[in-house]
């Protein structure tokens, strides 16, 4: 069994281009592959408490709450928001 840091360099998957980088993550490709519809490269991964808010408000919790998660440090800003609002 491989670990997700080498199964990427592992000969078979090399081979198959299994993986991709996609600003500097290491992410599987898409699959399945089609000979006449490829595929679109994944999206960068999202950042530390991105869509936090977004998904927790989807889902039907209460702006009240979601805010006192954050106030609690139970959840993060992205670094972004962070330096934004100070």
């Amino acid at each position: 069994v491989l670990t997700m840091a080498e199964a990427p360099y592992h000969p078979h998957n090399l081979a198959r281009e299994a993986f991709v980088e996609v600003e500097g993550v290491m992410q599987p490709a898409p699959a399945p592959r089609f000979s006449r519809t490829p595929a679109a490269r994944p999206a960068p991964p999202r950042g530390l408490g991105e869509g936090s808010r977004s998904a927790l408000a989807d889902w039907g919790i209460a702006a009240e709450k979601i805010d006192a998660l954050f106030s609690r440090g139970v959840l993060s800003e992205p670094k972004a928001r962070q330096a934004a609002a100070t």
